[in-house]
């Protein structure tokens, strides 16, 4: 079932109304789903590993792809350029990126490096690099969900300021390709591997190509058709619906609707979370055989509404979001409170007034208001 859709009246500066992340203090929910699931469905174990029909699906939207660049090098009217690389070149790119996101939890081979190098090449599909450090964080993503600092898909506390009414969360929505793709490399940067290094002169290198056979609006087009088609597009709903809290208690949220189609299912979320080793091909099948443990959660049937709540709802921002902290990181802020605790008291015991605030917390545990 869907959550009850709120509709106060908002204009474009209604400010948001939370202040601070979800913080939890349970481990994420789907390592204890996967363990009764399997207990009482063993058999779903028969659905893991690869599934080779993602190969000719890559194949066939990164021709599709690159034939609509090659014929956009024809359009003269850029109303009409931009329109088509929306359109129809956001959906085929986005439709990549998640053909990546399957790649990333190698399902399409058994060899991984046979799986990275198809994510290449769908990459060539989308003008920019980005498989190779996507799965990087991507499998953090999975094993230590909403873990702060680690889990590089929640939002840092300076987004959750910066974007705070109707307005900046259009603005929010539109730049989503640009916070997922530099948000791991500022807040959690890793050093760079030679697989990078491969996949960034691969996919240049093939943009260079197409600009010098085609013409410069060749790759432009399939640039902007990826910028586009993750940012303000329905599809790019899946961002905002997977795990950002419209309903209490629920972390992690499916989508049912036809947009699966060209996703690779990825709207089935808590099933993908719950059996990351299942292709996306066979996570309906997840679903049919443990209704019991789906049915009751709250889900979507519509991404477009999803971002159109997400916008005009007070009550959703990038704090939206639930957030968890490791053993290491606990220990750390009872270490921090108790120096600041300890400081505080000598403070009061010196009769000396202080015009300062207590240092901050390295992370931010303020609930949502």
């Amino acid at each position: 079932m869907c959550p009850p859709s709120k509709t106060p009246e908002v204009t474009l500066f209604t400010p948001t109304t939370n202040t601070g992340f979800n913080i939890a203090g349970t481990d994420e929910p789907h390592f204890s789903r996967r363990k009764e699931i399997l207990k009482k469905y063993p058999q779903i174990k028969e659905l893991y590993g690869p599934d080779i029909r993602l190969l000719p699906s890559i194949l066939a939207i990164v021709a599709a792809q690159l034939s609509l660049c090659v014929y956009a090098t024809r359009i003269e009217n850029w109303a009409h350029f931009v329109f088509l690389a929306y359109s129809v070149g956001g959906t085929l790119t986005h439709w990549l990126s998640l053909g990546n996101h399957e790649l990333s939890h190698n399902l399409c081979f058994s060899t991984t490096l046979y799986n990275e190098l198809l994510g290449i090449f769908a990459n060539c599909g989308q003008g920019i690099p980005s498989c190779v450090t996507f799965k990087r964080y991507h499998m953090e993503h999975h094993y230590k969900q909403g873990q702060h600092v680690t889990d590089v898909d929640v939002p840092t506390d300076w987004e959750g300021r910066f974007f705070n009414n109707t307005a900046l969360k259009i603005l929010f929505v539109f730049l989503q390709p640009a916070f997922y793709g530099l948000r791991p490399i500022i807040t959690y940067p890793k050093p760079v591997l030679p697989k990078e290094v491969l996949n960034f002169s691969a996919v240049i290198g093939f943009d260079l190509a197409m600009g010098y056979f085609f013409g410069y609006k060749a790759p432009l087009f399939n640039i902007i058709a990826t910028l586009l088609g993750m940012g303000l597009h329905p599809v790019a709903g899946h961002f905002i619906s997977e795990h950002y809290t419209f309903v209490e208690g629920q972390e992690t949220y499916s989508y049912y609707g036809p947009l699966n189609m060209v996703t690779f299912n990825v709207g089935y979320h808590n099933e993908h979370h719950d059996f990351p080793k299942i292709s996306g091909f066979r996570l309906p099948e997840v679903r049919k055989m443990a209704p019991e443990f789906y049915n009751n959660l709250h889900y979507y049937d519509s991404w477009p509404m999803v971002l159109y709540d997400y916008i005009t709802r007070p009550d959703m921002s990038p704090y939206s979001r639930v957030k968890r902290f490791s053993k290491k990181q606990r220990a750390e802020q009872e270490k921090l409170a108790v120096a600041v605790s300890s400081d505080s008291d000598d403070s009061s015991k010196e009769g000396t007034p202080r015009n300062c605030s207590p240092p901050r917390s390295p992370v931010e545990t303020k609930k949502d208001t």
